[in-house]
């Protein structure tokens, strides 16, 4: 090993430990094994993950950043809550990006594209036949984040992306109300949305991801509001 590599070595090691921690507890977060309001204590992480204190403080810097945990006045630090009061606005923003990336993509979209989404595609199809929530949450955002990408606009890809995220936990909590009976239409929809893509019909592509979108809100509205009160237990 030449002095070079000895000097990085560390450096490396140091940035994937934050990377660990960062990944690790973010998934936690959005998977609900850590619910909203959960204690976050940087010793106990670090005794749990072997490491000094250091990455672990820079991994929950970039967990704030994203807004998934905040510091109390006290200094005291936990996962975020779920802002359920202006969940509409969310809606909003994801409505709108569902419309506008199928409808770039639509016109924009190359083969290779077809064959990743049509993968991620098949993968959610399996997830839902398994009645794996995590698996159909994961598979479900990257069916969408790989649409985004094929309209070729960085943009509204990484605001996609970030929209999905954001809106994972609630997802989480909606697909746990089917118990066993996971929405299988949401699997001839997707397919629906790749035949319109596929077949550069912009229009199509427009209303079918925006009646998608809208109707997975008006689902996730029912779950969360009976009578104008939450119907959710976290």
């Amino acid at each position: 090993m030449t002095d070079t590599d000895t000097a990085t070595a560390p450096e490396r090691k140091r940035g994937s430990g934050v990377k660990m921690v960062y990944d690790l507890l973010r998934d936690e977060i959005l998977d609900l094994v850590l619910p909203p309001g959960s204690p976050i204590d940087e010793v106990q992480l670090a005794e749990r993950f072997g490491m000094s204190r250091t990455p672990i403080r820079e991994a929950l810097v970039r967990l704030s950043g994203e807004g998934l945990i905040e510091t109390l006045p006290n200094r005291s630090t936990m996962v975020s809550n779920i802002d359920f009061l202006n969940l509409n606005t969310l809606f909003d923003a994801l409505v709108l990006m569902y419309r506008v990336t199928t409808r770039l993509a639509a016109q924009y979209h190359r083969p290779e594209d077809l064959v990743i989404i049509r993968g991620f595609h098949e993968d959610y199809a399996a997830a839902v036949q398994s009645r794996d929530t995590l698996a159909m949450i994961a598979t479900n955002a990257a069916f969408h984040a790989a649409i985004a990408d094929a309209g070729r606009n960085p943009y509204f890809t990484g605001l996609f992306r970030r929209l999905l995220d954001e809106a994972r936990r609630i997802l989480r909590l909606y697909y746990q109300s089917y118990e066993e009976q996971f929405p299988q239409r949401f699997v001839e929809e997707h397919a629906e949305i790749i035949a319109a893509i596929e077949a550069r019909d912009v229009e199509a592509a427009d209303r079918i991801g925006k009646a998608h979108a809208e109707q997975i809100v008006l689902q996730v509205q029912k779950l969360f509001s009976r009578d104008g009160r939450l119907d959710i237990s976290l």
